[in-house]
């Protein structure tokens, strides 16, 4: 038999067998019965139904219970209603978000701004015009500084310096107050965080002088030493004084002195020349 045709024949069977292997092997996972999927397990997470911003005081209507598995529990979070409820909120919640501790402040820790105040610290709400508020860009989260003007007890000019520097601004809008004469008006307020020292210095200057918000960058934490300026730097040249001309002096009447007798006339002189000797002979009047 020929060599060749052997060896042809073995490598035949030798593929035959491996193909059928392989497909015995398919044949057989196709034919086993699927395995069972394990049911995952759910829990219930507190979630709120609306957006909740800083200050709000949580009812039964903001929040509801929705399903979570298991693993993706968020780490603080809540599965009872009833543990959130009447706790003020400290950070803004957005809605179908799950309520965390963190965002909460204890219950019967005060209503508004009131739970959001850091331990030291005072919340200090001052009245502003639509110029000094920033024409309305001085939202919560923002950082200003507070300049005031006014006029030194030792001093005649008008003053302008930066009394406070990266000041938080807790709440900005338009509160109810009474005029002079008893009657309701809009006044806008701007609630700022400071410490107590901060604060007396805030509330002298609104009381003694004009204040301006000044807004700055939220990354700029940087305190500047400004030396305030007057009203003299303000103008330049025409704001400086111009020295006064001396006062002119009271004009006297001259003092009459007599005058001296003149000297008497010298005497007449006749010069004689006689040959080379010149000689001068006086002649008596």
């Amino acid at each position: 038999m020929d060599r060749r045709f052997v060896t042809v024949l073995a490598v035949s069977l030798v593929f035959a067998l491996v193909v059928s292997a392989i497909f015995y092997q398919v044949v057989a996972r196709a034919g086993a019965p699927p395995k069972k999927v394990a049911p995952v397990q759910m829990k219930d997470v507190v979630v709120a139904t609306r957006p909740l911003p800083v200050g709000v005081t949580i009812k039964a209507p903001d929040v509801k219970l929705s399903k979570v598995a298991v693993e993706a529990f968020p780490k603080g979070a809540f599965s009872k209603v009833e543990d959130v409820i009447d706790r003020p909120v400290v950070s803004n919640i957005l809605g179908d978000e799950p309520v965390l501790e963190a965002r909460l402040a204890a219950r019967g820790s005060g209503l508004g701004l009131a739970p959001i105040i850091p331990v030291g610290m005072r919340a200090v709400t001052v009245r502003v015009n639509d110029v000094a508020g920033v024409a309305g860009f001085v939202l919560p989260g923002m950082r200003v500084d507070v300049l005031v003007t006014g006029r030194p007890p030792s001093g005649n000019d008008t003053v302008t310096t930066t009394c406070l520097q990266n000041i938080l601004v807790l709440s900005a809008g338009t509160t109810i107050q009474p005029d002079a004469k008893g009657q309701a008006i809009q006044a806008p307020t701007v609630t700022v965080l400071t410490s107590p020292q901060e604060a007396e210095i805030l509330t002298l200057a609104q009381q003694e002088g004009r204040i301006q918000l000044v807004l700055r960058n939220g990354s700029d934490h940087a305190i500047e030493k400004t030396p305030g300026r007057d009203i003299a730097e303000l103008y330049g040249r025409f704001g400086r004084s111009e020295p006064k001309p001396a006062a002119p002096r009271p004009r006297t009447r001259p003092v009459q002195v007599a005058a001296a007798p003149p000297p008497p006339p010298p005497p007449d002189q006749v010069v004689v020349i006689r040959g080379n000797q010149r000689t001068v002979e006086v002649v008596n009047r």
